[in-house]
């Protein structure tokens, strides 16, 4: 709801960054122009407070102490400042006001930052020290409230930039917007974000959960000068992690009705806790247990106590918010509905439909609120739920966190399996196999049939490279370890940047009972069946809640993102899959966009081509990496390409907008678009490939041998070869320079056995094979080569078997493996057969779809090679040109050898093979299937 910002060290410009700033944080209710009271500026900080006008009942922000010294602006909630005033009043401090902010700066006069780690709540703040000049920071222990900065050097020392949104730095007009590219790998690469202090925007840091940022001058006021003591340093004023990290390490406290009784007071605590003073108080329900014990306690709280003070803000009937996707079966449809059936008289639900609307305005518009991509579309159906909210109640009770803290996603039970098999507790285990076997199958089953297709597969080969050192490394083996590396680095963190900006942008305040940091530190204390115990999660909630949440959500197993956050949202893989194919023609437009295309992330053609073939066979492909391309591009339209003056506007980028109307047309607009196959860098068809040389001198008969590669299209099952060959010779020859092609020197046409193969319709996307088990076994025992081709992959080695028969695989390896034992290579390929010997395998460094797919040798070589040479004939070309022309060659070459299947032409084929020695084609993404080879005559 609120939001803060500010700076430090910009002297004359501070107050107009000051005003930008704040200008960027207005939205739905908040005040669009900052007051002055909102308002303060010194010679060396400024200090900035965005809050709703009509809904907040602290409008005292920024605060100053009552001697003047420190200034706060304070973004969120310490819901512990109750207790904490009664022990600053014991100390001596009194109070003008009853804000909880008043308490967060006397408990900073009194104790400095480490009165942080006193407060129980979510917050952001900001404190100025006059006296020293020292500017503070601070992020709440768990990292629900966010806080985003920008450090620069101005010359005369730091120069900080501070706010709760990343678009308010922006307008701070400090700094250019570009993307941080390791964020960017890791987003497409791993489908991870907000997991380090790094953002999606270059030099743009966030705060990390339990730290605290001080920025100094020396004691003359002096922000740098030649000797000064200025500095900016980040600390850590927490040891919330590490104190958990430890209780998990101990041997854990055993679960009886003792350590239920407490946990379900501790929980109840914490909901109350978060029970504001006024205004009116909803909650979310999905089906999860997580959001259905938050609203069945407090509906129950109505039915037993309704009229107790505590929980006047909820009023005589909860406002539920329930989320029911579009486009899918809501799997969790019955728990919901008994939960509300069983509390009808305390609840008044609302239902919030989910999913694709009339086109992507929807999903741009979550893009603007979000300010940094997400991974999925399940931020969306958090807005949706979130917008409904904002019509019904100030403060929404969520169970986001649930699922990271209490182990209910099905990854867990896999940890906690790999765990008890470390532990060498062969009881627990088999009892825990057992009882998990259906969800295990459930969770295949969702991910069967779908194509794992590597994601490098879809991006720039040279970005790929540049962060080919990257990687994700998870714990794999001890339940406790992963669950706090989700709250505090992998799940946690995104989902609730999430939160955040849909519930600011909804002017909703986001309550989270789950994270109240003592019921988290008593969770960790206890042994593992309190998270996971007979195939379920959760299982001290379920334990706590036996009689509260009907029956039905009590048993309800943990599945994946089972927290409020997906989950309440109701968004499946049916669910995306169906909003990707509804806004399909949008989606590809994008994809086909000049725009995408430029980026230096992606491979345009192979997402291009990946994306029809989803759009063709829908279930069949793996949605988060589309999903991800699109946001990327998205938010790089709406953050990075955007003039000022359009797209940041209204999602609180810089101010002075052209207002309301360009905005719409900032969001109706997209990049014109382009043959998508033109996106891979164009090459002159007279010019060698990268790293290449257009001439050879032959080593097989010591002729000059000139090898012009044609760059083409993408090639697809069905293709008319022989039009497509006469089309980029007649291209080639038009523009012919002088000298290329020597009058009258022969010359041939050679043709990629790859691309044949594709339009003969004799190869294969990697998910549309399934390998037998004895192609899986013997693919073990192959050698793969360097260049990774080869039957070292089960799906290479399945086409082997459909193509010449087990009996003979087997016989062939037999033969192979003896003729390694008496020193003699090339057994296995003698008995198997020159046709096996040209099956193509995935290559991940290939242009789309051969970096995918499987390849059987193109069926009659020869035959096709004739057809090509009397297309080429028939081709309008110069006479000469023809005349010249030998005739055409199919070739199998990479970069550790040459074959050729085929030709027309009475040339030896260790002549032309030859030719090919450094693979001029290339074995990468230069889309250059096609040669012209001129043969130059004797060097």
């Amino acid at each position: 709801m609120c939001g803060i910002s500010g700076s430090y060290g910009f002297g004359a410009d501070t107050e107009g960054i000051a005003r930008r700033m704040a200008g960027a944080l207005a939205h739905d209710g908040a005040r669009t122009v900052p007051e002055d009271e909102a308002l303060v500026v010194t010679d060396q900080a400024a200090l900035v407070h965005s809050e709703p006008n009509d809904r907040s009942p602290d409008r005292t922000q920024p605060m100053a102490s009552s001697d003047g010294r420190y200034t706060i602006v304070h973004d969120g909630e310490v819901h512990n400042h109750r207790e904490l005033r009664t022990q600053l009043e014991q100390l001596g401090h009194s109070f003008r006001t009853d804000t909880a902010t008043e308490v967060v700066l006397a408990a900073h006069a009194q104790w400095g930052t480490a009165a942080y780690d006193r407060f129980n709540g979510m917050f952001a703040l900001a404190i100025h020290d006059t006296q020293t000049g020292e500017l503070v920071l601070a992020r709440d222990q768990v990292g629900i409230k966010p806080l985003y900065y920008w450090l620069g050097d101005g010359g005369r020392g730091p120069q900080l930039l501070f706010a709760s949104e990343i678009s308010a730095l922006l307008a701070a007009e400090q700094f250019e917007a570009a993307p941080d590219d390791r964020t960017v790998y890791r987003y497409l690469q791993f489908g991870v974000h907000d997991e380090d202090s790094r953002t999606f925007f270059d030099g743009v840091r966030r705060l990390l959960p339990g730290q605290v940022l001080r920025v100094s001058t020396d004691s003359t006021g002096n922000t740098g000068s030649t000797g000064s003591t200025a500095s900016a340093e980040v600390t850590e004023f927490s040891s919330l992690q590490e104190e958990l990290r430890r209780i998990a390490a101990r041997p854990g406290r055993p679960v009886d009705q003792d350590t239920v009784a407490e946990y379900r007071e501790r929980f109840e605590r914490a909901i109350r806790l978060r029970l504001p003073s006024d205004g009116t108080v909803g909650t979310s329900v999905s089906g999860d247990l997580g959001s259905s014990a938050i609203a069945a306690v407090i509906a129950r709280r109505l039915r037993e106590e309704p009229d107790d003070e505590a929980y006047s803000a909820v009023g005589a009937r909860q406002h539920v918010l329930r989320a029911t996707p579009t486009g899918a079966v809501d799997q969790d449809a019955s728990d919901v509905d008994s939960l509300l059936a069983d509390y009808q008289g305390q609840i008044a639900a609302h239902e919030v439909r989910t999913g694709a609307g009339d086109d992507l305005e929807d999903l741009r518009e979550a893009v603007r609120a979000q300010g940094e991509p997400a991974a999925s579309s399940a931020p969306y159906a958090r807005y949706a739920v979130l917008r409904e909210a904002g019509q019904h109640v100030t403060a929404l009770l969520d169970g986001l966190g649930a699922s990271q803290t209490m182990a209910g996603d099905e990854r867990h039970h896999r940890v906690y399996l790999r765990q008890l098999r470390r532990q060498r507790r062969l009881g627990p285990l088999a009892r825990e196999l057992a009882a998990s076997r259906d969800l295990l199958r459930a969770a295949a089953r969702r991910g069967s049939g779908r194509a794992a297709v590597p994601v490098d597969a879809l991006l720039n080969s040279g970005f790929v490279e540049e962060h080919s050192a990257e990687t994700l490394s998870l714990v794999q083996d001890d339940l406790k370890q992963r669950l706090l590396e989700d709250v505090f680095r992998t799940s946690l963190p995104a989902l609730l940047r999430e939160h955040d900006r849909f519930s600011r942008r909804s002017g909703v305040q986001g309550r989270l009972p789950f994270l109240d940091k003592e019921l988290l530190a008593f969770l960790f204390s206890l042994e593992e069946s309190a998270f996971l115990a007979g195939g379920r999660g959760c299982g001290i909630l379920r334990e706590t809640m036996d009689g509260v949440v009907p029956g039905a959500s009590t048993d309800h197993r943990g599945r994946h993102d089972a927290d409020a956050g997906a989950a309440a949202a109701g968004v499946l893989a049916s669910a995306e899959d169906e909003w990707l194919r509804a806004l399909g023609p949008d989606v590809r437009e994008i994809f086909a966009s000049e725009s995408f295309a430029d980026r230096p992330y992606v491979d345009a053609p192979s997402v291009l081509a990946l994306f029809d073939d989803f759009l063709a066979n829908p279930g069949t492909h793996d949605t988060g990496v589309f999903w991800r391309l699109l946001n990327l591009e998205l938010w790089l339209r709406t953050y990075i390409d955007a003039p000022e003056s359009s797209t940041l506007a209204e999602s609180g980028g810089p101010a002075g907008s052209g207002g309301p109307a360009a905005d719409r047309a900032a969001r109706t607009t997209t990049a014109p678009t382009a043959d998508p196959d033109e996106a891979a860098e164009a090459k002159s068809d007279y010019t060698a490939n990268p790293g290449k040389q257009l001439d050879l001198v032959s080593e097989a008969d010591g002729h000059i041998w000139r090898r012009f590669p044609l760059q083409t299209e993408l090639v697809a099952r069905g293709d008319d070869i022989e039009a497509r060959v006469r089309e980029h010779v007649e291209r080639f020859a038009a523009s012919l320079p002088a000298d290329a092609l020597p009058a009258g020197a022969p010359w041939y046409f050679v043709i990629s056995e790859k691309i044949i193969a594709i339009a003969q319709g004799r190869s294969w996307f990697t998910w549309e094979i399934t390998p037998r088990p004895a192609a899986r076994v013997l693919s073990r025992f192959v050698t793969r080569t360097p260049a990774g081709i080869g039957l070292g992959d089960p799906t290479t080695m399945e086409l082997a078997v459909r193509e010449v028969g087990l009996p003979r695989v087997v016989a062939a390896s037999a033969a192979g493996a003896a003729g390694k034992l008496i020193g003699k290579r090339g057994l296995f390929y003698h008995v198997v057969g020159a046709d096996v010997r040209a099956i193509d395998g995935p290559t991940p460094y290939s242009a789309f779809p051969s970096n995918v797919s499987a390849k059987l040798p193109p069926k009659d070589p020869d035959a096709v090679s004739a057809r090509i040479s009397a297309a080429i004939r028939g081709a309008e070309i110069p006479a000469a040109v023809r005349d010249s022309f030998t005739g055409t060659v199919v070739m199998d070459a990479n970069d550790i050898g040459r074959n050729v299947l085929g030709s027309d032409v009475t040339t030896a084929n260790e002549r032309l093979e030859a030719t090919f020695a450094d693979n001029p084609l290339g074995q990468g993404r230069q889309r250059t299937p096609l040669a012209i080879l001129v043969d130059l005559g004797p060097a």
